[in-house]
């Protein structure tokens, strides 16, 4: 009778004996919901004229369930729910801060978007062979990445969303597509093999996967572990996810093959879940190796916008030209990594927000583009103007937010990154992002003067090739991503407001490890 009690004792020390609230569960929602419509899409894959009205109403769920828990955690601060009952760091927490909900509710609503755009992109033989669940399957993945508090898990969400994007990748199965697809597989490959060599370091030397566990340990075992090794392994890994420099290679190689659709979520997407996980391992895990490294960071970060933006005026392809100006934004984006002061990260997390709705936008944009000239390269492509005024001046929008001119989206995190260069006396950072952007705006203002102003051959302005409502539907799309893109530009107050809030978590993780451990628990 003894040994029983003292066993229930024991158990009780290691369980959560709190019931879970309903207001917990929008924690795992986002992943969730997804999972359970990509199952049911899956089930019924051979009613293919119902899959876009279902993906829609699971991905409309999505961004209302991100919504919600995004004002949750402005309210409430950070927030942890940890599977099976086991107490962290035994059992798997899922961490939500303001930076996991915000890059969750912006992935949400571009990925509803897209759906939207993929009503008349993707036909019978797209959705028979899978778009919608594979679609639904990816953002289970991207969720995921955003929000688990495990470090082990944010590889399990990582190779989710790899494998599902590789299925989008080839839908079509055309010789370019599984071109792409094949370097595109072997430097992920590469990329989450040192991910999870880093893992495996990480847990030897802490003996935890929890990174709110890993957090409060990592200034006790400064002196006596290799933590520069481990950051630099996360370095290399997640600069390949992001397609950082050198490691880039594998982004302007695959991103044009896709559908457009497909080509538009990658690019707004997939290279923002690399910066998330630089952003939280090397601020808030590593901080004192991210400081070491930092002028390594800067330099990648000026190699990398600079090249981006040289190869984007280097192509006639728009796709490929876009997906250089993806690139451009990544080293953007490291420029506040290297910083790493509040400013700086801030500046870095709005302007990941901004290049998912840009970069989607560009994508869908090359789309439209191609359906009115009938070509995706600037030689053949004239006179859209006369075609669609309407298109013409989404263009002008799209392209104004992509160099960081006023008045859209891209102005204000760049302002942000100049000033805490300036601040930093790092006046090398500061010229290399002011002349990305000056090569940017020569990039995409070369695209519409050849594109949209250039007379056609033979004075005649091309006619639409696709139906009406393919028409409505994508200016549709486009005009639904460039509201947001002008209305933060316009009024970026309340997301610099919690891109702040975003990066003093990062740098000071307190938030977040007493969300995991209450009252220092554990």
């Amino acid at each position: 009778m003894t040994g029983e009690t003292e066993r229930a004792v024991e158990m009780a020390a290691g369980m959560m004996t709190t019931p879970v609230t309903a207001a917990d569960w929008l924690v795992v929602a986002p992943i969730i919901i997804p999972l359970i419509f990509g199952a049911v899409l899956l089930m019924f894959r051979h009613e293919t004229r119902w899959q876009g009205v279902v993906a829609l109403v699971g991905l409309g769920a999505l961004v209302g369930a991100e919504a919600a828990l995004l004002a949750r955690v402005l309210e409430n601060g950070p927030l942890a729910m940890t599977m099976g009952s086991w107490l962290p760091p035994f059992g798997i927490s899922f961490t939500v801060d303001a930076l996991g909900a915000l890059f969750a509710l912006g992935s949400g609503g571009v990925a509803f978007i897209c759906a939207i755009f993929a009503l008349r992109d993707i036909g019978a033989s797209g959705r028979r062979y899978g778009f919608y669940p594979f679609l639904m399957l990816m953002m289970t993945g991207v969720s995921g990445a955003f929000l688990t508090g495990d470090i082990f898990n944010l590889y399990v969400w990582f190779e989710v969303f790899v494998i599902s994007s590789f299925g989008l990748l080839i839908l079509g199965s055309e010789k370019a597509q599984l071109d792409g697809a094949t370097k595109y597989a072997i430097l992920n490959l590469v990329a989450t093999t040192l991910f999870l060599v880093a893992t495996a370091y990480l847990y030897g030397i802490f003996g935890t996967l929890n990174m709110a566990d890993i957090a409060r340990k990592a200034s006790g075992l400064r002196e006596t572990a290799p933590l520069m090794t481990l950051a630099a392994l996360y370095l290399l890994a997640f600069g390949m996810k992001a397609a950082a420099f050198p490691v880039n290679f594998w982004l302007p190689a695959s991103y044009h093959t896709p559908r457009i659709v497909v080509g538009a979520l990658f690019g707004g997407l997939l290279t923002k879940i690399g910066i998330y996980s630089l952003l939280r391992t090397l601020v808030m895990l590593f901080p004192v190796e991210r400081a070491a490294m930092s002028e390594l960071i800067g330099l990648v970060a000026i190699a990398t916008m600079l090249l981006g933006a040289l190869g984007a005026l280097a192509q006639s392809d728009t796709r490929r030209m876009f997906g250089f100006l993806v690139i451009s934004g990544v080293g953007v984006m490291l420029a506040g990594l290297a910083l790493g002061s509040e400013t700086g990260v801030a500046g870095a997390i709005f302007y990941a927000l901004h290049s998912m709705l840009i970069m989607t936008a560009l994508y869908l944009l090359a789309g439209m583009m191609r359906e009115l000239g009938g070509s995706f390269s600037l030689h053949e492509l004239s006179g859209l103007y006369r075609a669609s005024p309407l298109l013409s001046g989404i263009a002008l929008v799209l392209a104004a937010a992509v160099a960081g001119l006023p008045p859209a989206s891209g102005l204000w995190p760049k302002v942000m990154l100049v000033k805490a260069a300036l601040d930093a006396d790092a006046w090398w950072l500061t010229g290399a992002i002011l002349l990305s952007g000056f090569l940017t705006m020569i990039a995409v203002g070369r695209m519409f003067l050849l594109a949209y102003w250039r007379e056609p051959a033979g004075g005649r302005s091309p006619a639409a090739r696709a139906e009406p409502a393919g028409l409505f539907l994508g200016h549709g799309a486009l005009i639904a991503l460039s509201l947001p893109i002008v209305l933060l530009g316009l009024f970026p107050e309340p997301v610099i407001r919690v891109a702040n809030l975003a990066a003093a978590g990062l740098l000071n993780s307190s938030g977040y490890i007493g969300a995991v451990f209450p009252a220092g628990g554990g």
